[in-house]
Protein backbone atom coordinates (compact mmCIF):
# COMPACT_ATOMS: atom_id res chain seq x y z
CA UNK A 1 0.00 0.00 0.00
CA UNK A 2 2.05 2.94 -1.12
CA UNK A 3 1.59 6.21 1.26
CA UNK A 4 0.81 9.77 -0.36
CA UNK A 5 1.76 13.04 1.97
CA UNK A 6 -0.51 16.31 1.54
CA UNK A 7 0.95 19.45 2.25
CA UNK A 8 -1.40 22.40 2.57
CA UNK A 9 -1.40 25.23 4.99
CA UNK A 10 -5.44 25.07 4.33
CA UNK A 11 -6.61 22.72 6.76
CA UNK A 12 -9.74 21.15 4.84
CA UNK A 13 -8.00 20.72 1.93
CA UNK A 14 -5.81 17.51 3.21
CA UNK A 15 -8.82 15.76 4.78
CA UNK A 16 -10.86 16.07 1.36
CA UNK A 17 -7.85 14.90 -0.55
CA UNK A 18 -7.30 12.51 1.96
CA UNK A 19 -10.66 10.96 1.52
CA UNK A 20 -10.01 11.37 -2.34
CA UNK A 21 -6.64 9.14 -2.45
CA UNK A 22 -7.54 6.27 0.47
CA UNK A 23 -10.77 5.53 -1.75
CA UNK A 24 -8.00 4.53 -4.19
CA UNK A 25 -6.27 2.64 -1.93
CA UNK A 26 -3.57 4.79 -1.33
CA UNK A 27 -2.40 5.77 2.65
CA UNK A 28 -2.12 9.60 3.25
CA UNK A 29 -0.03 11.57 5.48
CA UNK A 30 -0.94 15.10 6.07
CA UNK A 31 1.13 17.99 6.92
CA UNK A 32 0.17 21.66 6.87
CA UNK A 33 4.02 23.95 6.44
CA UNK A 34 6.72 22.58 4.55
CA UNK A 35 8.77 22.21 7.90
CA UNK A 36 6.25 19.59 9.50
CA UNK A 37 6.35 17.92 5.84
CA UNK A 38 9.91 17.47 6.22
CA UNK A 39 9.90 16.08 9.50
CA UNK A 40 6.99 13.55 8.20
CA UNK A 41 9.44 12.75 5.56
CA UNK A 42 12.14 12.28 7.55
CA UNK A 43 10.30 9.51 9.91
CA UNK A 44 7.69 7.67 7.80
CA UNK A 45 7.87 6.23 4.74
CA UNK A 46 5.88 7.98 1.59
CA UNK A 47 6.14 7.16 -2.27
CA UNK A 48 4.72 10.91 -3.20
CA UNK A 49 4.41 13.71 -1.85
CA UNK A 50 1.12 15.99 -2.98
CA UNK A 51 1.98 19.77 -2.27
CA UNK A 52 0.48 23.54 -2.59
CA UNK A 53 3.13 25.38 -4.16
CA UNK A 54 2.20 28.92 -2.05
CA UNK A 55 2.56 28.62 1.83
CA UNK A 56 3.92 30.62 4.02
CA UNK A 57 7.11 30.11 6.19
CA UNK A 58 8.48 27.49 3.48
CA UNK A 59 6.58 27.50 -0.13
CA UNK A 60 6.43 24.92 -2.43
CA UNK A 61 9.72 25.01 -4.22
CA UNK A 62 12.07 25.38 -1.13
CA UNK A 63 10.23 22.23 0.09
CA UNK A 64 11.18 20.56 -3.28
CA UNK A 65 14.24 21.43 -3.39
CA UNK A 66 14.58 19.80 0.33
CA UNK A 67 13.30 16.77 -0.29
CA UNK A 68 15.18 16.61 -3.83
CA UNK A 69 18.39 16.70 -1.14
CA UNK A 70 16.98 13.75 0.93
CA UNK A 71 15.59 11.63 -2.11
CA UNK A 72 16.34 13.08 -5.59
CA UNK A 73 13.67 9.94 -6.76
CA UNK A 74 10.76 10.64 -4.72
CA UNK A 75 8.59 12.17 -6.76
CA UNK A 76 6.62 15.41 -5.96
CA UNK A 77 3.47 17.04 -7.72
CA UNK A 78 3.00 20.39 -7.11
CA UNK A 79 -0.94 22.04 -6.55
CA UNK A 80 -0.80 25.65 -7.90
CA UNK A 81 -3.81 28.53 -8.67
CA UNK A 82 -3.97 29.60 -11.90
CA UNK A 83 -1.42 33.15 -11.42
CA UNK A 84 1.41 30.81 -10.14
CA UNK A 85 2.13 28.78 -13.16
CA UNK A 86 5.19 30.16 -13.74
CA UNK A 87 6.54 28.97 -10.53
CA UNK A 88 4.83 25.10 -11.07
CA UNK A 89 6.72 25.53 -14.40
CA UNK A 90 10.18 26.32 -12.24
CA UNK A 91 9.23 23.68 -9.87
CA UNK A 92 9.27 21.30 -12.86
CA UNK A 93 12.87 22.25 -14.02
CA UNK A 94 13.97 21.63 -10.93
CA UNK A 95 12.77 18.00 -10.50
CA UNK A 96 8.85 18.06 -9.80
CA UNK A 97 7.19 15.45 -11.15
CA UNK A 98 4.14 17.28 -12.39
CA UNK A 99 1.90 19.92 -11.30
CA UNK A 100 -1.83 20.49 -11.16
CA UNK A 101 -3.93 23.63 -11.33
CA UNK A 102 -6.71 24.36 -8.65
CA UNK A 103 -9.50 23.52 -8.54
CA UNK A 104 -9.37 20.45 -10.10
CA UNK A 105 -11.88 17.75 -10.66
CA UNK A 106 -10.82 14.12 -9.06
CA UNK A 107 -10.12 12.18 -12.01
CA UNK A 108 -7.19 13.69 -13.23
CA UNK A 109 -5.44 13.83 -9.57
CA UNK A 110 -6.21 10.49 -9.04
CA UNK A 111 -4.50 9.89 -13.02
CA UNK A 112 -1.34 11.99 -11.88
CA UNK A 113 -0.90 10.19 -8.83
CA UNK A 114 -1.11 6.53 -10.04
CA UNK A 115 1.48 7.65 -13.01
CA UNK A 116 3.88 9.33 -9.88
CA UNK A 117 3.62 6.07 -7.90
CA UNK A 118 4.08 3.83 -10.98
CA UNK A 119 7.33 5.44 -11.70
CA UNK A 120 8.80 5.58 -8.11
CA UNK A 121 7.59 1.94 -7.81
CA UNK A 122 10.27 1.06 -10.56
CA UNK A 123 12.81 3.59 -9.28
CA UNK A 124 12.94 1.71 -6.30
CA UNK A 125 12.65 -1.83 -7.63
CA UNK A 126 15.64 -0.86 -10.01
CA UNK A 127 17.74 0.34 -6.65
CA UNK A 128 16.96 -2.75 -4.44
CA UNK A 129 18.21 -4.94 -7.79
CA UNK A 130 21.38 -2.80 -8.27
CA UNK A 131 22.04 -3.09 -4.71
CA UNK A 132 21.51 -6.90 -5.55
CA UNK A 133 22.67 -7.51 -8.73
CA UNK A 134 26.20 -6.16 -7.66
CA UNK A 135 26.65 -8.99 -4.64
CA UNK A 136 25.91 -11.24 -7.40
CA UNK A 137 23.49 -13.63 -5.40
CA UNK A 138 22.75 -16.62 -7.95
CA UNK A 139 22.24 -20.29 -7.89
CA UNK A 140 25.83 -21.09 -9.32
CA UNK A 141 27.42 -18.89 -6.69
CA UNK A 142 27.23 -21.18 -3.87
CA UNK A 143 30.07 -23.62 -3.77
CA UNK A 144 30.11 -27.32 -3.51
CA UNK A 145 30.70 -30.58 -5.45
CA UNK A 146 30.00 -32.96 -2.20
CA UNK A 147 27.10 -34.98 -2.16
CA UNK A 148 25.23 -33.47 0.39
CA UNK A 149 25.51 -29.99 -1.06
CA UNK A 150 24.53 -31.62 -4.45
CA UNK A 151 20.94 -32.16 -2.61
CA UNK A 152 20.68 -29.09 -1.34
CA UNK A 153 20.99 -27.81 -5.33
CA UNK A 154 18.72 -30.05 -6.42
CA UNK A 155 15.91 -28.88 -3.43
CA UNK A 156 16.83 -25.75 -4.70
CA UNK A 157 15.94 -26.26 -8.24
CA UNK A 158 12.41 -27.17 -7.37
CA UNK A 159 11.47 -25.25 -4.72
CA UNK A 160 12.41 -22.21 -6.10
CA UNK A 161 10.27 -21.65 -8.96
CA UNK A 162 7.10 -21.70 -6.28
CA UNK A 163 5.43 -19.91 -3.74
CA UNK A 164 6.47 -22.60 -1.07
CA UNK A 165 7.56 -21.56 2.86
CA UNK A 166 11.03 -22.96 3.31
CA UNK A 167 12.51 -24.22 6.39
CA UNK A 168 16.13 -23.75 6.45
CA UNK A 169 18.41 -25.76 9.31
CA UNK A 170 21.68 -25.57 9.67
CA UNK A 171 25.08 -24.67 12.41
CA UNK A 172 25.80 -21.15 12.09
CA UNK A 173 28.08 -20.40 9.23
CA UNK A 174 26.58 -23.25 6.81
CA UNK A 175 25.05 -20.54 4.22
CA UNK A 176 21.66 -20.31 5.36
CA UNK A 177 21.24 -16.85 4.03
CA UNK A 178 23.42 -17.46 0.90
CA UNK A 179 20.59 -20.51 -0.08
CA UNK A 180 17.62 -17.96 0.92
CA UNK A 181 18.95 -15.69 -1.45
CA UNK A 182 19.71 -18.44 -3.99
CA UNK A 183 16.00 -19.28 -3.80
CA UNK A 184 14.45 -15.81 -4.31
CA UNK A 185 16.83 -14.64 -7.19
CA UNK A 186 16.02 -17.85 -8.61
CA UNK A 187 11.98 -17.43 -8.66
CA UNK A 188 9.75 -15.33 -10.42
CA UNK A 189 9.75 -12.71 -7.34
CA UNK A 190 13.42 -12.17 -8.28
CA UNK A 191 12.82 -8.51 -9.25
CA UNK A 192 10.91 -7.82 -6.18
CA UNK A 193 13.19 -6.88 -2.21
CA UNK A 194 14.33 -9.39 -0.85
CA UNK A 195 14.17 -8.63 3.17
CA UNK A 196 15.92 -9.92 6.09
CA UNK A 197 15.35 -9.75 9.91
CA UNK A 198 17.18 -11.29 12.63
CA UNK A 199 14.75 -12.64 14.95
CA UNK A 200 17.34 -12.56 17.57
CA UNK A 201 18.97 -9.31 17.13
CA UNK A 202 15.91 -7.26 19.17
CA UNK A 203 13.88 -7.20 22.23
CA UNK A 204 10.29 -8.39 21.51
CA UNK A 205 8.69 -5.23 22.04
CA UNK A 206 10.89 -3.70 19.11
CA UNK A 207 10.85 -6.82 16.64
CA UNK A 208 7.13 -6.79 16.69
CA UNK A 209 7.36 -2.95 15.32
CA UNK A 210 10.61 -3.99 12.80
CA UNK A 211 7.79 -7.18 11.45
CA UNK A 212 4.40 -5.30 11.95
CA UNK A 213 5.17 -1.84 11.61
CA UNK A 214 3.91 1.05 13.91
CA UNK A 215 1.10 3.52 13.77
CA UNK A 216 2.08 7.17 15.02
CA UNK A 217 1.88 7.13 18.98
CA UNK A 218 1.68 3.51 19.04
CA UNK A 219 4.35 3.45 22.17
CA UNK A 220 7.08 6.11 23.61
CA UNK A 221 9.07 7.50 20.93
CA UNK A 222 6.43 6.09 17.98
CA UNK A 223 6.72 9.84 16.43
CA UNK A 224 5.45 8.76 12.97
CA UNK A 225 4.00 5.82 11.42
CA UNK A 226 6.36 3.10 9.87
CA UNK A 227 6.01 0.20 7.60
CA UNK A 228 7.17 -2.91 9.17
CA UNK A 229 9.30 -5.46 6.99
CA UNK A 230 5.94 -7.69 5.89
CA UNK A 231 4.91 -4.05 3.85
CA UNK A 232 8.17 -3.58 2.68
CA UNK A 233 9.08 -6.84 1.33
CA UNK A 234 5.35 -7.16 -0.45
CA UNK A 235 5.61 -9.05 -3.68
CA UNK A 236 9.28 -10.26 -2.79
CA UNK A 237 10.80 -12.56 -0.27
CA UNK A 238 10.86 -12.53 3.65
CA UNK A 239 13.56 -14.04 5.18
CA UNK A 240 13.64 -14.71 9.13
CA UNK A 241 17.03 -15.85 10.18
CA UNK A 242 17.29 -17.60 13.93
CA UNK A 243 13.28 -18.10 14.31
CA UNK A 244 13.72 -20.14 17.04
CA UNK A 245 14.10 -16.94 19.38
CA UNK A 246 10.78 -15.68 18.27
CA UNK A 247 9.03 -14.93 21.54
CA UNK A 248 5.38 -16.82 21.95
CA UNK A 249 3.24 -13.57 21.54
CA UNK A 250 5.29 -13.43 17.67
CA UNK A 251 4.77 -16.74 16.95
CA UNK A 252 0.99 -16.66 17.30
CA UNK A 253 1.26 -13.25 15.18
CA UNK A 254 3.13 -15.04 12.65
CA UNK A 255 1.00 -17.95 12.25
CA UNK A 256 -2.00 -16.06 11.71
CA UNK A 257 0.42 -13.82 9.04
CA UNK A 258 0.68 -17.04 7.50
CA UNK A 259 -2.56 -18.36 7.64
CA UNK A 260 -4.81 -15.02 6.60
CA UNK A 261 -2.16 -13.50 4.80
CA UNK A 262 -3.60 -10.16 6.93
CA UNK A 263 -2.10 -8.13 9.76
CA UNK A 264 -2.29 -4.44 11.71
CA UNK A 265 0.51 -2.54 12.45
CA UNK A 266 1.39 -1.86 16.46
CA UNK A 267 -1.03 0.16 17.86
CA UNK A 268 -3.40 0.39 14.51
CA UNK A 269 -6.70 -0.87 12.95
CA UNK A 270 -6.71 -1.27 10.01
CA UNK A 271 -5.95 -4.79 7.97
CA UNK A 272 -3.11 -4.89 6.09
CA UNK A 273 -2.67 -7.78 2.98
CA UNK A 274 0.69 -8.28 1.73
CA UNK A 275 1.69 -11.16 -1.11
CA UNK A 276 5.11 -12.27 0.27
CA UNK A 277 7.16 -15.80 0.37
CA UNK A 278 8.41 -16.93 4.03
CA UNK A 279 11.82 -18.46 4.17
CA UNK A 280 12.55 -19.52 7.46
CA UNK A 281 16.31 -20.26 9.17
CA UNK A 282 17.25 -21.80 12.35
CA UNK A 283 20.92 -23.09 13.92
CA UNK A 284 18.59 -24.93 16.77
CA UNK A 285 16.39 -28.28 15.80
CA UNK A 286 12.74 -26.77 15.80
CA UNK A 287 11.19 -30.70 16.90
CA UNK A 288 13.57 -29.85 20.29
CA UNK A 289 12.05 -26.69 20.97
CA UNK A 290 8.81 -27.71 20.61
CA UNK A 291 9.34 -30.52 23.28
CA UNK A 292 10.78 -27.50 25.94
CA UNK A 293 7.74 -26.10 24.91
CA UNK A 294 9.11 -23.05 23.35
CA UNK A 295 7.87 -22.77 19.93
CA UNK A 296 4.73 -23.76 18.82
CA UNK A 297 3.64 -27.30 16.75
CA UNK A 298 1.27 -25.57 14.40
CA UNK A 299 3.63 -22.70 13.65
CA UNK A 300 6.68 -25.36 13.24
CA UNK A 301 4.18 -27.13 10.24
CA UNK A 302 3.37 -23.95 8.70
CA UNK A 303 6.74 -23.36 8.60
CA UNK A 304 7.91 -26.65 7.80
CA UNK A 305 6.46 -27.00 4.19
CA UNK A 306 9.70 -27.44 2.54
CA UNK A 307 12.29 -28.51 4.48
CA UNK A 308 16.75 -28.02 3.73
CA UNK A 309 19.29 -28.89 6.00
CA UNK A 310 22.52 -27.96 5.20
CA UNK A 311 25.84 -30.06 6.29
CA UNK A 312 28.44 -28.88 8.12
CA UNK A 313 31.78 -28.23 6.74
CA UNK A 314 33.45 -31.12 8.63
CA UNK A 315 30.59 -33.61 6.78
CA UNK A 316 31.78 -32.33 2.88
CA UNK A 317 35.43 -31.89 3.17
CA UNK A 318 35.87 -32.95 -0.54
CA UNK A 319 34.24 -29.03 -0.56
CA UNK A 320 36.74 -27.41 0.69
CA UNK A 321 39.80 -27.01 -1.46
CA UNK A 322 36.58 -25.47 -3.79
CA UNK A 323 35.66 -22.82 -0.57
CA UNK A 324 39.29 -22.12 -0.41
CA UNK A 325 40.28 -21.26 -3.73
CA UNK A 326 36.74 -19.37 -4.12
CA UNK A 327 37.73 -17.04 -1.04
CA UNK A 328 41.34 -16.76 -2.32
CA UNK A 329 39.95 -15.26 -5.47
CA UNK A 330 37.27 -13.03 -3.15
CA UNK A 331 39.93 -11.41 -1.64
CA UNK A 332 42.82 -11.26 -3.56
CA UNK A 333 42.03 -7.57 -4.89
CA UNK A 334 42.34 -6.34 -1.24
CA UNK A 335 45.67 -7.89 -0.88
CA UNK A 336 48.15 -4.65 -0.66
CA UNK A 337 51.45 -7.09 -1.95
CA UNK A 338 52.20 -6.95 -5.38
CA UNK A 339 52.96 -10.72 -5.06
CA UNK A 340 49.63 -12.53 -5.72
CA UNK A 341 48.81 -15.78 -3.85
CA UNK A 342 47.94 -18.34 -5.87
CA UNK A 343 46.84 -21.46 -2.77
CA UNK A 344 47.85 -23.33 0.05
CA UNK A 345 50.58 -24.98 0.71
CA UNK A 346 50.55 -28.82 1.54
CA UNK A 347 51.47 -28.25 4.95
CA UNK A 348 48.37 -26.09 5.58
CA UNK A 349 46.01 -27.84 3.42
CA UNK A 350 46.46 -30.88 5.81
CA UNK A 351 45.71 -29.11 8.35
CA UNK A 352 42.47 -27.82 6.41
CA UNK A 353 41.45 -31.65 6.13
CA UNK A 354 42.26 -32.19 9.77
CA UNK A 355 39.88 -29.43 11.48
CA UNK A 356 36.81 -29.74 12.53
CA UNK A 357 35.53 -26.31 11.70
CA UNK A 358 33.10 -25.42 13.63
CA UNK A 359 32.45 -22.40 12.56
CA UNK A 360 32.07 -23.80 9.17
CA UNK A 361 31.95 -21.94 6.04
CA UNK A 362 32.07 -18.71 7.98
CA UNK A 363 35.30 -19.50 10.02
CA UNK A 364 36.81 -20.87 6.68
CA UNK A 365 36.30 -17.49 5.25
CA UNK A 366 37.65 -15.66 7.87
CA UNK A 367 40.93 -17.44 7.94
CA UNK A 368 41.74 -16.95 4.32
CA UNK A 369 40.83 -13.17 4.70
CA UNK A 370 43.34 -12.64 7.59
CA UNK A 371 46.03 -15.14 5.86
CA UNK A 372 45.50 -13.15 2.38
CA UNK A 373 46.42 -9.86 4.91
CA UNK A 374 49.21 -11.12 6.33
CA UNK A 375 50.79 -13.71 4.17
CA UNK A 376 54.13 -12.49 2.60
CA UNK A 377 54.71 -15.36 -0.12
CA UNK A 378 52.28 -16.90 -2.69
CA UNK A 379 51.35 -19.48 -1.29
CA UNK A 380 49.20 -19.29 2.54
CA UNK A 381 51.74 -21.53 4.69
CA UNK A 382 51.04 -22.38 9.01
CA UNK A 383 52.91 -19.51 9.42
CA UNK A 384 49.89 -17.53 8.31
CA UNK A 385 47.20 -19.05 9.92
CA UNK A 386 45.85 -17.99 13.16
CA UNK A 387 47.62 -19.56 16.12
CA UNK A 388 44.20 -20.37 18.15
CA UNK A 389 43.43 -22.27 14.58
CA UNK A 390 46.64 -24.43 14.83
CA UNK A 391 45.91 -24.78 19.04
CA UNK A 392 42.93 -26.56 17.97
CA UNK A 393 44.04 -29.12 15.61
CA UNK A 394 45.01 -31.84 17.94
CA UNK A 395 41.18 -31.00 19.64
CA UNK A 396 39.67 -32.79 16.38
CA UNK A 397 41.16 -36.41 17.13
CA UNK A 398 38.27 -37.99 19.59
CA UNK A 399 40.67 -40.28 21.38
CA UNK A 400 38.01 -40.72 23.84
CA UNK A 401 35.91 -42.59 21.24
CA UNK A 402 38.96 -45.17 20.97
CA UNK A 403 38.69 -48.20 23.76
CA UNK A 404 40.74 -48.48 26.32
CA UNK A 405 41.92 -52.19 24.99
CA UNK A 406 41.95 -51.39 21.62
CA UNK A 407 45.33 -52.72 19.89
CA UNK A 408 47.66 -49.71 18.60
CA UNK A 409 48.41 -51.94 15.28
CA UNK A 410 44.97 -52.48 14.08
CA UNK A 411 43.66 -49.07 15.43
CA UNK A 412 46.58 -47.49 13.25
CA UNK A 413 45.56 -49.61 10.30
CA UNK A 414 42.11 -48.71 10.71
CA UNK A 415 42.97 -44.90 11.12
CA UNK A 416 45.19 -45.06 7.58
CA UNK A 417 42.75 -46.89 6.25
CA UNK A 418 40.29 -44.45 6.77
CA UNK A 419 42.30 -41.45 6.17
CA UNK A 420 43.32 -43.11 2.68
CA UNK A 421 39.71 -43.93 1.27
CA UNK A 422 38.87 -40.03 2.51
CA UNK A 423 41.95 -38.88 0.47
CA UNK A 424 40.60 -40.47 -2.80
CA UNK A 425 37.01 -39.27 -2.07
CA UNK A 426 38.32 -36.12 -1.79
CA UNK A 427 40.67 -35.83 -5.10
CA UNK A 428 38.05 -37.60 -6.93
CA UNK A 429 40.28 -40.89 -7.06
CA UNK A 430 43.11 -39.13 -8.95
CA UNK A 431 46.40 -41.31 -7.26
CA UNK A 432 48.50 -38.35 -7.62
CA UNK A 433 46.50 -35.67 -5.73
CA UNK A 434 45.30 -38.33 -2.99
CA UNK A 435 49.13 -38.77 -2.03
CA UNK A 436 50.07 -35.71 -2.44
CA UNK A 437 47.31 -34.80 0.12
CA UNK A 438 48.36 -37.41 2.37
CA UNK A 439 52.76 -36.35 2.07
CA UNK A 440 53.18 -39.82 0.66
CA UNK A 441 54.64 -41.00 -2.37
CA UNK A 442 52.67 -42.07 -5.13
CA UNK A 443 53.94 -45.61 -5.87
CA UNK A 444 53.39 -46.50 -2.07
CA UNK A 445 49.70 -44.92 -1.91
CA UNK A 446 49.43 -47.87 -4.90
CA UNK A 447 50.81 -50.27 -2.75
CA UNK A 448 48.02 -49.57 0.37
CA UNK A 449 45.29 -49.18 -1.90
CA UNK A 450 45.63 -52.93 -3.03
CA UNK A 451 46.30 -54.05 0.41
CA UNK A 452 43.50 -52.70 1.32
CA UNK A 453 41.41 -53.21 -1.76
CA UNK A 454 40.49 -49.52 -2.20
CA UNK A 455 39.61 -47.46 -5.08
CA UNK A 456 39.77 -49.87 -7.34
CA UNK A 457 37.80 -47.23 -10.67
CA UNK A 458 40.77 -44.92 -9.12
CA UNK A 459 42.86 -42.97 -11.82
CA UNK A 460 46.38 -42.51 -11.98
Amino acid sequence: METVLIVDDEKNYPLILSAVLEEEGFETLTANSGREALDVINNSDVDLVLTDMKMPSMDGIELLNRIKVKDPDLPVIMMTAYGTVEKAVEAMQKGAFNYILKPFDNERLVIYVNKAIAMYRVIKENRHLRSTVESRYSFGNIIGKSKGMQNVFEIIRKVAPSNATVLLEGESGTGKELVAKSIHFNSPRHDKPFIVVNCSALAENLLESELFGHEKGAFTGAVAMKKGRFELADGGTLFLDEIAELAPNLQVKLLRVLQEKIFERVGGVKQISVNIRLIAATNKKLKEEIKAERFREDLYFRLNVVRIVLPPLRERSEDIRLLTDHFIKKYANERKSDVPIIGIDQEAERLFYAYSWPGNVRELENVIERAMILCPDNLIKISDLPKDFKDNIDNTYNLEGIPVNAKLYKTLTMIEKKMIERALHITNNVQSHAAELLGIGKSGLNQKIKKYKLGMDSKN
